[in-house]
């Protein structure tokens, strides 16, 4: 099981690629390793956690060895990140069905309204150590 708290992403998704340089940016205690679920890093974890290889509906959080997808993903990768992000975990109270269908509304016209990429987004040298490789120990202890 995994302790370290994961967050996968559409590689391909230029709203997902945005929330990734937002997340990176805020989450100054270092808390979340990254994958594109398209990259073979992201492709083991969705595997090991059960969830097709080809998975690319939502965000994927594995935090303490639990999978979160959707919004409830969402709002606990905001939890995890500094300043004043964490308040709008307490959106958590609204029913997760409700939540849930805006997020899926959002993410069923994302590539139209935000564009699509061709290719999944690299690293720069500054965040290489946060973006999981096939050879991370993270990656490794899936087996």
């Amino acid at each position: 099981m995994i302790q370290d708290s994961i967050l996968l992403f559409d590689g391909h998704c230029s709203l997902c690629n945005t929330s990734v340089d937002f997340v990176l940016k805020r989450d100054s205690k270092k808390m979340l390793f990254l994958a594109a679920m398209q990259d073979p890093a992201g492709k083991r974890v969705l595997e090991y956690y059960h969830l097709p290889t080809t998975y690319l509906d939502t965000l994927v959080l594995v935090e303490h060895g639990r999978v979160y997808l959707g919004s409830t993903a969402a709002l606990r990768v905001a939890r995890l990140l500094g300043g004043g992000w964490p308040v709008f975990y307490s959106l958590i109270i609204i029913p997760k069905g409700i939540r849930d269908r805006i997020y899926q509304w959002i993410g069923k016209h994302r590539y139209k309204w935000f564009g699509r990429r061709a290719t999944c987004r690299i690293a720069n040298a500054e965040e290489q150590a946060r973006f999981l490789k096939e050879d991370h120990p993270l990656v490794k202890q899936l087996g």
